[in-house]
């Protein structure tokens, strides 16, 4: 009994901590990219769709990425060629992302697919998202690639200065994010829930976001994060099968209810922000000339 309950809350969080590995990445190189739940809700339909035309799941996760990815370039091209809002930019890809995915999920209505194998109710992305976890964190604070991302991240003119390519390295990290948003749209549909449901994202690109603030920009604690509130989730909805009376509305929002009190906590520790938080994110770069 105690197995299929951690086995339900590590499948409830694997999903969030791919997609808030993924903007970890992607903020550590200073920019801020609030287009992770359109990303996802991409994934998700590009996944669904191609393990239906295919009959192949591991197809469909990767054309999750795919979709994920390229959802990314769009809000890359914008933010660091165009120069665009960054905030603005990425909330523009949320609502494309689930205008489109509506669109394109139409036809998928109520059909089923080979769901991505189980093997003993542990499936291949639960262990991705663990080992994922540990190769970001060792990259980013034990590879020079990754002292350069957090380089750029902190201070984009200097590591101009010093001959770093910002723009490229922000692309990658903008691309790596975007694939990482997509495999967990991808995980929703191909190994979750094998079935198209619009707008099945429900909401968790937002709390991946959440997830950074709250892990304070570090892996490790993003991953206690993530379990934390997939636990949260499991939590809300066993308590609704104990007939306590308290209204399943509430119940179903104490995901959210909890990410916002938790973003209040944390930032209330000034210094503990200011410690990690990359000094440009947000904030555009224009070589000098």
């Amino acid at each position: 009994m105690i197995w299929l309950i951690l086995l339900t809350i590590v499948g409830a969080a694997t999903p969030l901590l791919i997609a808030a590995l993924g903007e970890l990445v992607v903020e550590r190189s200073g920019v801020l990219n609030l287009g992770v739940e359109g990303m996802m809700i991409m994934g998700a339909v590009a996944g669904f769709g191609a393990s239906f035309l295919t009959g192949n799941p591991y197809i469909g996760l990767l054309a999750a990425i795919v979709g994920g990815a390229a959802m990314s370039m769009l809000f890359a091209v914008l933010t660091l060629t165009l120069l665009a809002n960054q905030v603005a930019t990425g909330l523009a890809i949320t609502l494309l992302g689930i205008g489109l995915s509506s669109l394109a999920g139409e036809a998928f209505v109520g059909q089923q697919i080979n769901r991505l194998p189980n093997y003993g109710g542990v499936n291949l992305l639960m262990v991705f998202a663990f080992v994922l976890a540990a190769l970001i964190a060792y990259f980013l604070f034990r590879t020079r690639v990754g002292l350069v991302i957090r380089a750029v991240g902190d201070s984009h003119n200097s590591a101009h200065a010093m001959g770093f390519p910002v723009i490229a390295v922000r692309y990658g990290c903008v691309a790596f994010g975007g694939a990482c948003a997509g495999l967990a749209g991808g995980y929703l549909s191909v190994a979750d829930t094998p079935q198209w449901v619009e707008n099945m994202t429900a909401g968790r690109g937002w709390i991946a976001l959440a997830l950074v603030v709250f892990s304070t920009w570090l892996p490790g604690r993003l991953v206690a994060g993530a379990y934390l509130f997939g636990t949260i989730s499991i939590l809300a909805f066993t308590v609704q099968t104990f007939a306590l009376g308290i209204p399943s509305q509430l119940l179903s929002c104490m995901p959210y209810l909890v990410t916002v009190v938790a973003l209040v906590v944390i930032s209330r520790n000034k210094r503990l922000l200011r410690a990690n938080t990359p000094a440009c994110l947000g904030q555009a770069f224009v070589a000098d000339r």
